[in-house]
């Protein structure tokens, strides 16, 4: 099971399959998915899809966290993710995914940065990469806002990556 976490604005939970309808109601917003390939416009398909995520067995300590703002629990945010790259790895990679108007707050670095302090911490990896597309300027910004390098392009995703020696300030 993975752990919860608290931080001054957010609540960071163990998604599951209570958080389905949040997550397709946020994937159906054409702005918060226009960077990302997948099933959005197939409804069985893209709950199908969702579902498999949510259930799926991830190693110790890997999976996706659901966001909430501590002064609103009862409200979804988005999703923070760990997980083996393309779900296979042998990478892991770092995600986030936010309803538009939690957009531009702050909420994807403060999530990701714990995150990110559980993959070095508690998890004990010793880098994390996120390919995040070309056009997605603002995912670009809380990659470098966590310390993440460039590493290069490819198929139009601009690819970062954190070494645990590259932290500063998770």
């Amino acid at each position: 099971m993975l752990p919860s976490f608290i931080s001054q604005r957010l609540s960071l939970r163990p998604r599951t399959l209570a958080d389905l309808d949040d997550c397709i109601a946020m994937d159906r917003d054409p702005d918060v998915t226009r960077h990302v390939d997948g099933p959005w416009h197939e409804p069985d398909a893209h709950r199908r899809f969702v579902v498999g995520r949510i259930t799926r067995a991830y190693p110790d300590g890997l999976g996706y966290w659901s966001i909430v703002e501590r002064s609103a629990p009862a409200r979804f945010v988005g999703w923070v993710l760990l997980i083996p790259e393309d779900t296979y790895g042998p990478e892991v990679e770092i995600g986030w995914r936010l309803v538009r108007d939690a957009w531009g707050r702050g909420v994807a670095s403060e999530a990701a940065r714990i995150v990110v302090a559980h993959a070095f911490g508690t998890v004990g990896l010793e880098s994390v990469v996120a390919g995040i597309a070309e056009g997605n300027a603002a995912s670009q910004r809380v990659a470098q806002k966590l310390g993440m390098k460039r590493e290069g392009n490819v198929d139009g995703y601009v690819r970062f990556r954190l070494t645990r020696d590259g932290v500063t300030d998770v």
